[in-house]
């Protein structure tokens, strides 16, 4: 039987709140619902278990940094930084989000719902069977997919198609991994590492394993989503900067 702890975040320290996570992680609960949390930084970060946290309320930087296994779902907005370093870790956020989300993610996948800013995806990076995953349902700001090490990014521009739904600079000094984007993309949009490719097999396997998992949960028709365009952005080079550094 699965336990649930319902913890009340009105007023607290964020060292405090995830000192009670922590404890409440220990005495061996499953579902973990924090209420009223109010910009509190850093929540669960470090946590390494399989419990479900669900946030009630905006989360303040660093949401699930360094994190491995735990799943969050954050039934609100959220701030700056998701993901920063984490692992194994899903996050689900049914509103926005601020600026570098997935900072140096390493696994794991991050759902975010409506918009996101800047710099979303920096330095993502996968090993080996590990792969990160971004999907942002509406539009994202400029530098998306900066220095990307590997995974995938995708952006949807969702109830966005009276705006620009990616900004400038599209995977500068990007090396590996790949950027879907629904709809067309303009030459100067990109960073000088990235060019188009053509969608082939794996990249259908990847959107049928994680695209139609965001539109599962989020209620969104994925055959008809998949019905449209998207343009896949790769990188040109393995080491754009070489030609910089002594070896």
């Amino acid at each position: 039987m699965k336990k649930q702890e319902i913890i009340d975040a009105k007023n607290l320290h964020y060292k405090i709140l995830n000192e009670k996570i922590i404890e409440a992680v220990k005495s061996g609960a499953d579902e973990i619902i924090l209420n009223n949390i109010n910009g509190q930084r850093y929540i669960a970060a470090g946590l390494k278990d399989d419990a479900r946290i669900i946030v009630n309320g905006v989360p303040g930087n660093d949401l699930g940094a360094f994190m491995d296994g735990p799943k969050i779902i954050v039934n609100s907005n959220a701030q700056d930084v998701i993901g920063n370093t984490m692992n194994n870790v899903k996050i689900i956020v049914h509103g926005s989000c601020g600026d570098i989300t997935g900072y140096g993610m390493r696994a794991g996948q991050i759902y975010i719902k409506g918009n996101a800013g800047y710099r979303i995806g920096i330095h993502l990076k996968s090993y080996k069977n590990l792969l990160p995953v971004i999907i942002i349902g509406g539009s994202v700001g400029d530098f998306f997919g900066e220095y990307m090490g590997g995974g995938a990014l995708f952006v949807l521009g969702l109830n966005n198609n009276d705006v620009k739904i990616v900004g400038n600079y599209i995977g500068t000094g990007m090396h590996a991994g790949v950027i879907y984007i629904r709809g067309s993309v303009q030459k100067y949009q990109l960073g000088k590492e990235v060019g188009f490719a053509e969608l082939n097999e794996n990249d259908v396997a990847l959107f049928d394993k994680y695209l139609k998992d965001y539109c599962d949960i989020f209620d969104i028709d994925y055959q008809k989503l998949t019905a449209e365009k998207f343009t896949k952005l790769i990188p040109v080079s393995h080491r754009p900067y070489g030609k910089i550094y002594a070896y």
